[in-house]
């Protein structure tokens, strides 16, 4: 196995070589031959053993082992306790997810703190078998069926082409010692019933399910490279990526044989999991919107607007006290006197200073606002009515400032002045506001 190990290792892992690399070492089986074979390679390693505080003394003993063995080493060695149950229960979610979500959080701050190029894991082919199943269990895509990724981030998976099977003769051959964990006999984790009561049956019907299994996936991974490659094309011509949001058009997806197929892969990044409100959302109104941990969507005509999601407080305000001061918060808005009338732009405005009365106040616009646009002559006009006659977006509008005078509008910064203020023919004095980017 370590002559395999060694060009699986040069043919798909060649840039571990000379690399600071953290182990997850749990003193199990798999670990303990991972650290073995990368030992016997003197590759440069720490060790990083997590205790979930989950089995009492019994995970006391693995942490003790693990330790002893570091020490016998002189690697390096990092430990840390989790109260895992409170997490799991915290977040409502399992106590195997809670598990993961400690681990793989911890060795990515490890790796940050002491410096290490990547972290390596010890799951073989018989763990990505389970997990490909528990997927298929539970309702899954393309990736699910791929199982577990090789390389994810900085993780690193280098024992997925090799069996239990393998790993044990591998540790027998070697009298490598091992800490055994009581709780993988257990049936009443979902995953030990796939690992002792389905995996069993699967290998009785067919003794060679691992490599057939594994050919299935070069399959699945073929497939997956085609339709990367086809959505990449097709997102040149469907998204817009601006600085601040995503815009996917939605018409040129309409078009295409099944549009809800190409959605997935093309929203799949931004963490989203409503897919049936995500459909709906095609054909619904402008406004509509769903949300994800870190964005929001929003439908506008005919696209999609993504944008991270942000502190949005609608009655934030700011008060800018006098036309001597420069304001840099919520934007950057400075003020000077000018003896004549300049010409005015988006981010610059020529105002009569006798109308205008210090302090001023900065704000989110809101539903209701209204104001007289310059060169309307005098009319009134609802805030949102001109956002849509100027066809601004729902995610621009979220952006929008305005300036106030004692309540009332001035300036809808960088986008249109109040007719109240402007310069006229019986102006004395003239302040010309600036709204530098």
């Amino acid at each position: 196995m370590l002559t395999r190990f060694e060009n699986h290792l040069s043919e798909s892992f060649s840039f571990l070589k000379d690399q600071k690399l953290l182990l997850a070492l749990s003193g199990g089986l798999d670990s303990m031959v991972l650290w073995h074979l990368l030992q016997t390679l003197n590759f440069k390693i720490g060790l990083a053993h997590g205790n979930f505080q989950l089995r009492a003394q019994e995970s006391e003993g693995d942490f003790e082992f693990v330790k002893q063995k570091a020490l016998e080493l002189q690697l390096p060695f990092y430990m840390q306790r989790f109260d895992t149950a409170t997490y799991a229960e915290e977040k409502g979610i399992s106590i195997q997810m809670a598990a993961r979500e400690l681990r793989y959080t911890w060795f990515e701050e490890l790796s940050i703190s002491e410096g290490y190029d990547w972290i390596l894991t010890a799951h073989h082919a018989d763990d990505h078998l389970e997990t490909t199943l528990i997927n298929l269990t539970r309702g899954t895509g393309l990736d699910g069926l791929l199982g577990i990724p090789a390389i994810s981030g900085k993780i690193v998976r280098p024992l997925l082409p090799f069996s239990r099977e393998q790993i044990l003769a591998y540790a027998q051959k070697h009298e490598i010692i091992w800490r055994e964990d009581s709780s993988n006999a257990s049936t009443k984790y979902f995953r030990n019933k796939i690992r002792h009561q389905v995996i069993p049956v699967l290998k009785e019907l067919n003794p060679t399910i691992l490599s057939s299994f594994q050919q299935t996936l070069s399959y699945l991974k073929e497939s997956q490279d085609i339709i990367h490659h086809a959505i990449q094309e097709l997102k040149k011509q469907v998204v817009e990526e601006k600085e601040n949001h995503v815009k996917i058009y939605l018409e040129p997806l309409k078009k295409l044989p099944n549009p809800k197929a190409y959605l997935y892969p093309l929203l799949q990044p931004y963490g989203f999991t409503s897919w049936e409100d995500i459909y709906n959302l095609m054909d619904a109104q402008s406004g509509k919107q769903i949300f994800s941990d870190q964005f929001h969507m929003i439908k506008d005509r005919n696209c999609f607007l993504i944008q991270p999601l942000t502190v949005n407080d609608r009655n934030q305000s700011y008060v800018w006290k006098s036309s001597n001061e420069v304001l840099s918060l919520p934007i950057h808005l400075e003020c000077r006197v000018v003896e004549q009338l300049g010409k005015g732009n988006k981010s610059s405005i020529f105002v009569d200073a006798d109308q205008i009365q210090f302090p001023l106040q900065i704000r989110k616009w809101q539903e209701g606002d209204v104001f007289y646009p310059i060169g309307m002559k005098g009319q009134k006009k609802k805030v949102s009515k001109f956002f849509k006659d100027e066809k601004v977006s729902l995610l621009e509008k979220e952006a929008v400032w305005v300036l106030c005078s004692d309540e009332k509008i001035v300036w809808i910064i960088g986008r249109r002045a109040d007719e109240r203020f402007k310069v006229n023919s019986e102006t004395t004095n003239i302040l010309n506001i600036t709204c530098h980017e």
